[in-house]
Order: C-alpha cells, then structure tokens, then sequence
C-alpha cells in the first residue's frame, strides 16, 4: 500500500469517526431538548411526580438509542445495521419490561374502574388491611398490625378482591 494510498484511509476514517462523534453529541443534546419539552407537557396535565420522572426517562433513553443505531448505521455505511438495532432494542425491551408494563396497564384498569378506592377495607390473597394509595404501578394497603402491603397492580387485576362496604 503506498503511502498516499495510507493517508487517504486514514483521512477518510478520521473523517467517519468525527461525524460519528459528532451525531452522538447531536444525539444527546435533542434527547435533552426532547425529554425537557415532554416533561413541561406531562407537568401541563398536573400528573404525579413519579410520572413525569418516569415519562422523561423514557423519552430521553428511546431519543438515546434512536440516534445511536443511526450513527452505528451511519457509521457502517448500511441501514441495516439501524434497523436491526432498533428491532434488537425493541424485542429486549419488551422481554425485559413485559412485568413492568403489565402492572401499569393493569394499574390503569384499576384506576379506571375504580372498583377499589382509598379508605376501602379489603381482604386479598390471605391478607385484610385499608387502601391508603393506589398508585399507577401498585397498590398501597395497611394492615391491622400496622403493615404496609405493597401489591403490584397486575395482582389486583387477575386475583380476586374482596371489598368490605358497609351497607347504606
């Protein structure tokens, strides 16, 4: 290999490697800017705390991976290697959240419905106590004892409950 020959693939590597640096640096500062812009939209709809905690990490993390399988592709001159990280990325995600996810949807329900409300005395899976929160995640219940029960909700949501009311 002539020494020319050496200095063009080095100037072209060193070119790849910049531009590669520099759509990570691009990437990181979108995923700020987007995560800051979500996050004063959640805090528009007065939801929790812990919501917009978790909203703005979620949005900051998929930006994240978005522009990091770009820059790979980018990188290796071939869409393939995004697409594949993004369908790797997704399939692990799903895998790994699968619980996660199933307690929030069913935290919805539960909510939704509200078959259940704070200050209901219940019995569930052996155990009886008051409702003191009900979370989007899980369900917070004190027992006679003092105890603190915490239930995710998929449990409430496949389990039966039993809710003492008193009559009217």
């Amino acid at each position: 290999m002539s020494p020319a020959a050496i200095g063009g693939w080095v100037a072209n590597h060193a070119l790849s490697v910049v531009v590669f640096v520099a759509l990570l640096a691009a990437t990181y500062l979108v995923a700020r800017l987007v995560s800051r812009f979500v996050v004063r939209k959640v805090q528009q709809q007065q939801m929790r705390s812990e919501m917009v905690v978790v909203t703005r990490r979620v949005v900051y993390a998929a930006v994240i991976a978005i522009g990091v399988f770009f820059a790979l592709g980018w990188a290796a001159q071939n869409a393939n290697v995004t697409l594949f990280g993004l369908l790797l990325a997704t399939v692990v995600a799903a895998l790994g959240l699968q619980q996660l996810l199933q307690d929030y949807v069913s935290g919805y329900y539960v909510l939704l419905e509200r078959h259940i409300r704070i200050g209901d005395h219940i019995t569930f899976d052996g155990s009886s106590g008051v409702i003191t929160d009900v979370r989007l995640r899980v369900t917070l219940i004190k027992t006679g004892d003092g105890d603190l029960i915490v239930v995710p909700n998929s449990e409430l949501f496949t389990k039966p409950v039993t809710v003492h009311r008193s009559s009217p």
